[in-house]
This record gives structure tokens, sequence and C-alpha cells, in this order.
């Protein structure tokens, strides 16, 4: 049975279900859901139009585990792909456990009163899944996702040892509008304005956001500037690769996003705590979120590429090495295949290959895992397959501070 639910209907659940409905000798059939009907329909549509597949549809609220529950024992599917909003991996996951299906998503999971993002809460299912003889695969996008399969498959087929890992998000997509964020505003801005952390000799190195920057020059997009963040994939690198004594993730802004960044940030507007305004509550930066371009509207305002990667350090056959993994996504080419730009669409094929992999048995287990804990060969023969070809070659020196 190649049944699946995906909960979710914004830009990478568009992206993740046309490319399932490509590929409907794995997928046979496809429910989406999401709290508001209408942008499945319209995903749906875009989807018959492009492929002739018909998918099904419904309306879902992801925090009530009781709907969700109802949802996926009337669907039935082998899978539930989770491509909502990370406050609602745990109730999904819960629903999942409930209804005896598989589960996999693409970020983990963070408290929606706390921008804190930790997998603890989610690694925390691992025995109840495993006695109910279910899987359960985190974070299965890009970052996290495919820059952890590449490191998997460097030290698998290219180094012994890797001794250092940095991570390089590099987004050189323009949309001519003065700000805007490229997936969920709400959940792009609370990563942003985190302190910067990163992993160093067995243990987290905490400062302040945005203040490492380095240029580096990006094939097909050019040099920009890039900071030091904390992404939840250094997590999970860190516990699956102890011995990798330095492990980071950048990520570049142009000017302009910083600008409006610290302006919103002086004024308050990036705040996650309730304040009162004309007699009821609100919060600062869900109220942005509304003024902001949705990001799955920008699809055709963006031109330019995205450049993401791995460069790891490390010893081959007694020798050290440095290799340097990376994809360049072009956000019109993306656009024209699935009416979504770059960002989305290296989140979204991700998600359709982790879920390919499950269904066909390729990936299995019990209990929960992580994309580290996985063969990475057949996914990475599938990014070459599917939209998100990779390329290898070696570096003469490795990333400087």
């Amino acid at each position: 049975m190649s049944k699946v639910l995906v909960i979710g209907a914004g830009g990478v659940g568009s992206v993740a279900v046309h490319k399932m409905a490509m590929n409907a000798d794995i997928f046979s059939h496809i429910t989406l859901a999401s709290r508001t009907k209408s942008k499945c329909d319209a995903i749906a549509a875009s989807v018959k139009d492009r492929t002739g597949v018909v998918i099904d549809t419904a309306a879902l609220d992801a925090d009530d585990v009781a709907a969700t529950t109802a949802l996926i024992k009337a669907v039935q599917p082998a899978l539930v792909v989770n491509l909502a909003l990370p406050y609602q991996d745990l109730n999904i996951m819960d629903a999942c456990l409930a209804a005896g299906v598989n589960y996999m998503d693409t970020a983990n999971y963070e408290p929606r009163d706390e921008a804190k993002f930790e997998y603890s809460w989610q690694w925390a299912y691992q025995d109840r899944l495993r006695d109910a003889g279910l899987m359960a695969l985190l974070g299965s996008g890009f970052d996290p996702g495919v820059t952890s399969v590449f490191a998997t498959w460097t030290k698998k087929h290219l180094l012994d040892r890797i001794d250092t890992l940095d991570i390089l998000d590099c987004n050189g997509g323009d949309t001519g509008l003065p700000f805007a964020t490229n997936f969920n505003p709400e959940i792009n801005l609370r990563e942003v304005t985190a302190p910067s952390r990163h992993w160093e000799n067995g243990q987290w190195i905490e400062g302040p956001a945005l203040a490492h920057k380095q240029v580096f020059d990006f094939d097909q997009v050019g040099e920009k500037n890039m900071y030091l963040m904390y992404h939840e994939e250094l997590e999970s690198l860190a516990k699956f690769y102890p011995e990798i004594k330095r492990i980071r993730f950048w990520m570049t802004f142009g000017d302009s996003y910083l600008k409006h960044l610290e302006v919103l940030e002086n004024v308050g507007m990036t705040r996650i705590d309730p304040v009162r305004f004309q007699g009821q509550e609100i919060i600062p930066i869900q109220f942005l979120k509304a003024l902001l371009p949705e990001p799955a509207s920008l699809g055709p305002l963006t031109k330019g590429k995205t450049n993401i990667g791995t460069i790891a350090t490390g010893v081959k056959d007694g020798a050290a090495r440095t290799v340097y993994v990376n994809n360049v996504c072009d956000h019109e080419e993306a656009y024209a295949e699935t009416g979504n730009q770059a960002v989305s669409y290296t989140t979204g094929v991700p998600a359709m290959i982790g879920a390919a992999l499950m269904l066909t048995g390729q990936w299995k287990g019990e209990g929960v895992f992580n994309m580290e804990q996985l063969d990475p060969d057949p996914f990475m023969d599938m990014l070459n397959k599917h939209g998100l070809p990779w390329k290898v070659r070696d570096l003469d020196a490795p990333l400087a501070f």
C-alpha cells in the first residue's frame, strides 16, 4: 500500500505533492490536508493540471489530536508526511501513534511560547514508537535533511574521519521586494534572531545573533555575506558523529534584510510574548507575519539561485582532505516545474524522497530516526534523479572562522 497523507499546504507541501504525483508508481494515492481547505484545493488543481493526477483534499486542524487521528483512520495511509508548522509535530506524532501509522517531518518540534527548537521532545517517542512497530523519520528537508545526508555520504565514501563540518546555506534569490521571508515568516524570524550556537570540542559555544560574518564565493551565485547561526541539524550531527570536533551552520543575508530585521527587533515586532492592544492580546511576530508577503506567493517574483552544501575536513587513507558537497537550485526552474520558488523546492523534494524511501522499504526501522542513521546512497541517487543534482569537489583549505 502506498497511500500517503500530507499535512500542510504551504510552499513545501505544494512542492512535495507535485513531486509525489510525478512518481505515481510509488505514491498510488495522495491526500493533502490543511486548516484552510481552499489552499489544498488550489494545489490539487495545479497538480492535476501539471501531472494529470487527482489528489484528495481535507480540512484539518492539526492541533486537534482526535481530529487528526480520525482523518488518518479514514484515509488509511501507509505514511503521514507532516509539512505543517513545527509547533504541531508532537500532536501529529500522537495521532500517528493512536492510528498506528508511520510518521515523517522536515523540521523538529518547537514550542509556541519559546524560540527554542531541539530534538529531545521527539526523541522521547523512541520507546513508544518502537513498541508499536512504527517508524518516525525526522528532518527530511534540505537543512535539516540533505545536509545531514551529505555528511553521512561524505563519511561513507570520501573521508575515514570527519574533523570539522560546516553547513553553508545561500539563497541568492531576489524578489524585488524590500523585505520578505522565503519560508514561514514567524519561523524564519525566530530562527534568525536567536543566539548563534555551534558545536566545538564536545560542547556548545553560544554567541550573539548574527555576530560572526564571513564572505564566501558561492558557485553560480557569487560572493555573499554569511552569518554563523544555530540550526537543528547541528544537534543530531553532534549526537551521531561524536568524532567531529567542530560543527557550524552559516546562512547568507542581504544588507536590506538585516536592516529591516534590526528595525523590527528594535520596535518589538519580533516578540513572541503576548501584548495588549485595543482590549485584546496579540503576539507581535504573528501580527507581523500577517503583514508580510505569503512565501508561497513569491514564486513568480523570485529570480536567482540557491546554493546549499557541506564542507568537511578530515583524513582519507592517512592524508588530510577537505571536500565540498553542494546543490545549486534555480528559482525560476523550480517555479516552472511546480509553481513554487527554490526554497520551497529544496525542502519539498527531499520530503518526497524521504517518504518514497520509507514507502518502498529502502529505509525502515522501528522507533525514531534522524537522517544520519540511514543509508545515504539511495537518497543521494534520488536527489540526482528528481531535480536536486549535487556536485563534489576538493578544496585546498578548510573554511576559516
